[in-house]
């Protein structure tokens, strides 16, 4: 029973492309919009008065155009990253801080552009991009006029270019070897199932060619030599071909008709092998043709078959047969079959009565036959057949009963196969 695809493993259950691009980009302009948000309340706070107000517009003009830069696609990450270096120069070489702190330029876009820088970037590009930011914050506290004797010179490089851009390289490594696991996992479960399968088929070729060797040869010298015994019997002057008067209508020779029962039977049983042995190949020619699968509408020909081996069968159906599904009907067929060579081989050989009960949940299938005089029934030691019987019905969750009647005089097999409701649209 198959299934098919998801992967779980990291919280995102089958995702298409286009929901995660689009996802990436509302995420970008969310940064992007926090970081704007951020720089111009830091400037706003810092140089509401101290700077002329045309210098001060236009630096925080050029403070939100950088940050908005950074919603743009990752392979401008550089871009990105010169012109925050840029803004944070030129706005410190236009708004001097007269010996006191620096203004607050673009502190936070400076951190975000290093880190996209590093996480998006290739190593040249990337390094590039560093040593632009570095210099475009130590030429900011230059101009400033930032107090050097605190060591800021060496800590703002550090905290607002090198830092994140570190953290971006590590994220993109970590992202890389995450996907080196994932392309690893599925490369070995492909192989694993490879593997499998042709595991399968080799093992489905050697039970083929077992079956072919050390059956398939036998059976067929079985029909063989049942033809010719029956055709030899015939010949005599005192003998009557039943093959046009089977033994059920009291005429004909037992011998002659035990022998047409066991060449009829090896016939069907060289189809059915051959069937096998095509599915094993994996040659199944399908389930149309003289090749299909035996089902309950060739039950007639079975009967037939058990009839002419001197078992007179006979079979009863109760309520409206519903359409079984091919492999439930192949089953229920094989079942039958079974009960049938049970009653044969270990009834009386004589009758048996088959019933198939249906109604609106299960299909009942029960076989009733008598035993041989002075035989003791041992329910508590099945035969293979009543093993085979057990677990066809258990493939289809069905049930099995067996066992003599209360009197010890019959055998009753039944075996009830669940049936999926109706559709009522």
């Amino acid at each position: 029973m198959p299934r098919r695809e998801g992967r779980s493993e990291r919280g995102i259950a089958s995702v298409r492309p286009r929901d995660l691009s689009g996802s990436l980009t509302r995420q970008s302009i969310l940064v992007a919009a926090t970081t704007l948000l951020v720089d111009c309340l830091s400037f706003s706070l810092t140089s509401a008065s101290a700077y002329p107000p045309m210098w001060r517009w236009a630096v925080l003009v050029a403070i939100v155009l950088v940050d908005a830069g950074l919603a743009t696609a990752p392979r401008l990450s550089g871009v990105v990253a010169v012109a925050q270096a840029a803004v944070a120069v030129a706005g410190s070489a236009l708004l001097p801080g007269n010996g006191g702190p620096p203004p607050q330029l673009n502190s936070a876009g400076l951190l975000i552009s290093a880190y996209r820088a590093g996480a998006w970037l290739d190593t040249g590009p990337a390094v590039a991009s560093l040593i632009c930011l570095a210099a475009g914050t130590v030429g900011g506290q230059l101009l400033g006029g930032g107090h050097f004797e605190e060591g800021r010179l060496l800590l703002d490089p550090m905290a607002n270019a090198l830092l994140p851009w570190l953290v971006g390289r590590y994220t993109t490594a970590r992202r890389a070897y995450i996907a080196e696991l994932e392309q690893r996992s599925e490369r070995e479960q492909r192989e694993r199932r490879q593997a499998l399968a042709e595991a399968i088929a080799e093992e489905r070729s050697s039970i083929a060619h077992d079956l072919h060797d050390v059956i398939s040869h036998h059976v067929s010298a079985i029909s063989v030599h049942a033809g010719v015994a029956r055709l030899k019997a015939t010949t005599s002057t005192d003998a009557v071909d039943v093959t046009d008067s089977p033994p059920a209508s009291g005429r004909g020779d037992p011998l002659l008709a035990s022998l047409a029962a066991v060449e009829t039977s090896s016939r069907a049983a060289m189809l059915d092998l051959r069937r096998l042995l095509d599915f094993l190949h994996g040659n199944a020619s399908g389930p149309s043709g003289e090749d299909r699968q035996p089902g309950l509408d060739d039950l007639a020909a079975l009967l037939d078959t058990v009839r002419a081996a001197g078992l007179r069968a006979r079979v009863t159906v109760h309520g409206v047969p519903p359409e079984l599904p091919e492999s439930l009907d192949i089953a229920v067929y094989r079942v039958v079959q079974e009960m049938l060579t049970n009653a044969l081989r270990h009834g009386d050989g004589r009758t048996a009565d088959v019933e198939l009960r249906y109604d609106r949940s299960s299909l009942t299938v029960t076989t009733t036959n008598p035993l041989p005089a002075g035989t003791r029934a041992r329910p508590d030691s099945p035969h293979r057949g009543l093993q085979g019987i057990r677990s066809r019905a258990a493939m289809f969750d069905g049930s099995t009963g067996y066992g003599p009647t209360p009197d010890g005089r019959a055998w009753i097999t039944t075996v009830t196969f669940p049936l999926s409701p109706l559709d009522p649209s």
